[in-house]
């Protein structure tokens, strides 16, 4: 009996083991995913100035490896109503405008700046949560470090001698991306926990973020129309002649299958470990994309710069965890 003790327990620490070593892998592989992805991303929209396009042209990339899965058979194909299909349209626009928020922020103004402005997301989603029915009530502490958030960005844009310098139109579109990740999180749960519990539907967390990409790349082409299509065809022709044919490809190619790997392993990991891990550490991602992106790009960091973005990381991730408050004092009150 002592023996097959001892062989469950090994059988035990080796899954646990497994599971670890999994999310390990995960986030590895979610975090390189982010950085490259704002990296060729940043290259692709310094050498084409159709950023909505670029944006559209990231999730075709996703959209034929998706297809691709589907196809050869390595993931088993959506199986969804007309009526599911309209259910994930908001979701999906919120998506597009999350997406296109991000790479139109990165592309007027500098990527640690538009990462600065992205830790700010956590305020927009407690402010939508509340806004929007069912009521999403944090605890004190969680508000508290709302204040710490705003203040650390609000620290990052005063520049020694200059005062406040904000980059208005990279913040604008960067408080876009916020706002449509917000809504796209109070909006889409129930709809998500609803496709994934009906197996019938072969909803796993890697196909809905599949269906959530082609119903993003929908809803992103009016925009390109409206807003770039008429210099569309200029805009190409220059960058090509600018920066070559296989370059641009490249650096679009690259940036499009990095962002959509990387938001699928972020799907992975979150539905193994939960929102709350998954917050804090899409809060430490902030560091290596920032840290990355002055390498490369050679963005200059004042000590206002560091020290703010220090501060609103360091809320943020005080934020996820406070968070987690709500669910125990709940849980400690019906016991």
């Amino acid at each position: 009996m002592d023996g097959d003790h001892f062989f469950l327990g090994i059988n035990l620490m080796l899954v646990i083991a497994f599971n670890l070593f999994l999310q390990f892998v995960l986030v590895v592989c979610w975090y390189a995913g982010n950085t490259f992805y704002n990296i060729y991303n940043k290259k692709a929209a310094n050498m084409i100035h159709a950023h909505w396009f670029l944006a559209a042209a990231q999730l075709v990339v996703g959209i034929v490896w998706s297809l691709v899965m589907w196809g050869t058979g390595l993931r088993k194909t959506p199986n969804l109503t007309a009526a599911d299909i309209a259910a994930c349209i908001p979701i999906g626009l919120c998506a597009s405008l999350a997406h296109s928020g991000s790479v139109l922020a990165s592309a007027v103004g500098a990527v640690s700046f538009a990462q600065i402005v992205k830790a700010c997301e956590p305020v927009f989603a407690a402010v939508v949560g509340i806004l929007i029915p069912p009521a999403d009530i944090k605890p004190p502490l969680a508000y508290i470090m709302l204040a710490v958030i705003v203040g650390g960005v609000g620290l990052a844009c005063v520049k020694e001698g200059k005062g406040v310098d904000i980059n208005v139109e990279a913040f604008l579109f960067a408080s876009m991306a916020n706002l449509a990740a917000a809504l796209k999180g109070k909006l889409g749960s129930s709809v998500t926990k609803a496709l994934k519990s009906d197996k019938t539907k072969n909803m796993d967390a890697a196909n809905v973020y599949a269906v959530m990409n082609i119903i993003s790349f929908i809803c992103t082409v009016p925009f390109v129309v409206f807003t770039e299509l008429p210099t569309l065809r200029q805009e190409w022709d220059h960058a090509v002649t600018a920066h070559g044919l296989n370059n641009l490809l490249f650096n679009i190619g690259v940036s499009g299958f990095c962002f959509y790997i990387y938001n699928e392993f972020a799907f992975a990991f979150t539905a193994n470990v939960g929102a709350v891990t998954s917050s804090v550490l899409n809060t430490a991602k902030r560091v290596i994309i920032i840290v990355a992106s002055s390498i490369v790009f050679q963005e200059v960091m004042e000590r206002n710069t560091i020290i703010g973005s220090a501060i609103a990381i360091g809320g943020t991730f005080a934020y996820s965890l406070a968070s987690k408050a709500k669910p125990a004092a709940k849980k400690a009150k019906t016991s």
